[in-house]
């Protein structure tokens, strides 16, 4: 017998031989007791001269788990995070939430706890924590936000497991899977030459279909004969492809598009877009087309009128991740969505007659015209640029914009602010300004730094406000900027507080006691040197309070993040 097939690998070899190969190139890491096998084994195969995924470690699970979803964003690829046992599964939960909701693939793995106390197997307890770090339920920690979770039981199934999670996590709606990597399983071996050989075309995700010919037929009837349809989307500039084919489509009816609750941007400079809020387009639609969106309009502000005719492209058109969805649908077409779409173009380039053609063509000119009344009055907000002290967030965010190129990538935690951002900073490219779907601040750092590693010849800008920059846990994010040679410019956008938590108050009460005595537990100190911060790091600092020195600053901090250095750029708004 050939002595090298009788060897007797870990399931920790095994593990790393299945990540890389379903072409896993990173480890996103915060690290633990519990993977002291994953790290002999990674270590041995360096000594040998074979190379493991990349360990990028991370002070923080946030952190980790949101880079791992900024590098899916740039690729495409879902990359794996490590965790330790159920307290690093916690402090990524919050991410977890983020990936699912974003539709963003993901591995994440857990150590967890021994189950030996008496050293009967290798890897057994031999540590204070390993008897407290074992709770009845680990996985319940991440199990509303996974589509597979699973404990690694030995060494003989380490690759089958991991090439089951892979496809997984890149079919139908993307999004997070969760594994469990008991000590000793890792440690347990197996001889390779019982282990099942696997070709690759056995485990691969599934691809997305196209749509019927008989609903897009309906679906290609009802925009052709409508008067006033409205395209809404959220998703759209996340789907290669989708951006151009709603701006086609729009311009073939004549339909206003609009990316409320927007996640990754379409093309914001077509004719036909309308804005982030559908506003009295909603009521007045009488076709209405909803692509790849969770959240197209917020029920209690307004809803579509009676007798409207609404259908839905997505991958999710059943929404089954949401206990109640509140949006009508006449039709849903499941799939993905730049194929749908395109099936759709296809058919109505086939059946428009010249009355229709005509009639999207007045509808277009028109919504040119009112476009370019809103460009208007956006730059009208801007052209204050404050007091000292209290600037213009509007301001200074076109200072921004004009000092960025299409291709520069935007991640946005702006909160009370991103109407401004997105009225100030031109988007020309799809997929170039995004927000994670889920409602975890704490994103736009661990995204912006993943996708910087993906794109290294992107600037990348992370905007933020103030209280959105604290769940960041940034000095965590600027030490893998610094330790990786990762340069983000970050924007932090200060009112000194929670400006969502005063706001959401006076909504439900309006005239009510809070607002009567301005007691809202929201404020923040004012006096926060924010760009301080940047020195611990090596790093540079910018304050930015004066209203003549906006244009300046802004192109100083653009360039330094250019030219290489991570740049924190502290901007003081009026408190809220």
């Amino acid at each position: 017998m050939d002595t090298m097939q009788a060897v007797a690998r870990t399931a920790a070899h095994h593990l790393l031989e299945a990540l890389v190969d379903v072409e896993i190139e990173y480890i996103f890491a915060n690290l633990g007791t519990d993977h002291a096998p994953l790290l002999e084994e990674m270590a041995r195969w360096r000594a040998e001269g074979r190379k493991p995924p990349e360990m990028i470690i991370c002070p923080h699970e946030s952190t980790a788990v949101h880079m791992a979803l900024g590098y899916a964003m740039a690729t495409g690829r879902g990359q794996a995070v490590l965790v330790h046992v159920d307290v690093g599964t916690a402090n990524a939960a919050m991410g977890m939430h983020n990936a699912c909701r974003s539709r963003l693939p993901i591995l994440l793995m857990a150590g967890k706890a021994p189950y030996t106390s008496h050293g009967e197997l290798k890897g057994t307890r031999d540590n204070y924590v390993h008897f407290i770090q074992e709770p009845y339920d680990q996985a319940a920690l991440v199990r509303p936000y996974v589509k597979w979770e699973y404990t690694l039981q030995s060494a003989a199934h380490a690759g089958e497991v991991v090439r089951r999670a892979h496809s997984l996590m890149h079919s139908g709606i993307k999004g997070p899977v969760y594994l469990m990597l008991p000590r000793e399983a890792l440690t347990g071996t197996i001889e390779t030459e019982r282990l099942q050989r696997f070709d690759p075309d056995w485990y691969h995700p599934m691809p997305s279909r196209g749509a019927s010919e008989g609903d897009l037929q309906e679906l290609a009837r009802r925009l052709l004969a409508a008067e006033r349809p409205l395209i809404i989307t959220s998703y759209g500039g996340q789907t290669p492809g989708t951006s151009e084919a709603i701006q086609k489509l729009s311009e073939l009816v004549g339909a206003a598009v609009i990316e409320n609750s927007m996640v990754t941007n379409i093309n914001h400079e077509m004719d036909c877009f309308a804005g982030g809020l559908p506003g009295e387009r909603l009521g007045q639609a009488d076709v209405g087309l909803v692509v790849d969106s969770d959240v197209p309009w917020i029920p209690s502000q307004g809803g579509p009128a009676a007798g409207s005719w609404w259908a839905h492209i997505d991958i999710d058109a059943m929404k089954t991740g949401s206990p109640v969805w509140s949006f009508p649908a006449n039709l849903r077409i499941e799939g993905q969505s730049a194929t749908i779409l395109n099936q759709l173009i296809g058919l109505i380039e086939r059946d428009r007659t010249d009355t229709a053609a005509n009639a999207a063509a007045e509808r277009v000119t028109a919504l040119r015209a009112a476009r370019s009344k809103q460009k208007e009055r956006f730059a009208a907000a801007a052209s204050d640029a404050g007091q000292a002290g209290a600037l213009n967030p509007s301001h200074v965010l076109r200072a921004l914009g004009l000092e960025l190129q299409p291709e520069d990538m935007i991640f946005q935690e702006a909160v009370r602010n991103q109407p401004a951002l997105l009225q100030q900073v031109a988007r020309p490219l799809a997929g170039t300004l995004s927000r994670t779907a889920g409602g975890g601040l704490g994103a736009s750092g661990g995204m912006a730094l993943g996708y910087k590693m993906a794109r290294p010849d992107r600037l990348v800008v992370q905007v933020v406000g103030d209280g959105s920059f604290y769940y960041n846990a940034p000095t965590s994010v600027l030490a893998v900027a610094r330790q990786y040679d990762l340069p983000i410019l970050t924007v932090i956008l200060d009112n000194a507080g929670w400006s969502a938590v005063k706001e959401s108050t006076l909504r439900v009460y309006p005239q009510g006691a809070a607002r009567e005595r301005g007691e809202f537990s929201s404020r923040f100190r004012n006096d926060t040197e924010f760009s301080a911060m940047a020195g611990m790091f090596g790093f540079k600092g910018y304050r930015l309070d004066d209203p003549a020195a906006v244009t300046e600053t802004v192109r100083e901090a653009v360039r330094t993040a250019r030219e290489g250095t991570s740049v924190l750029l502290h901007v003081r708004l009026a408190d809220h």
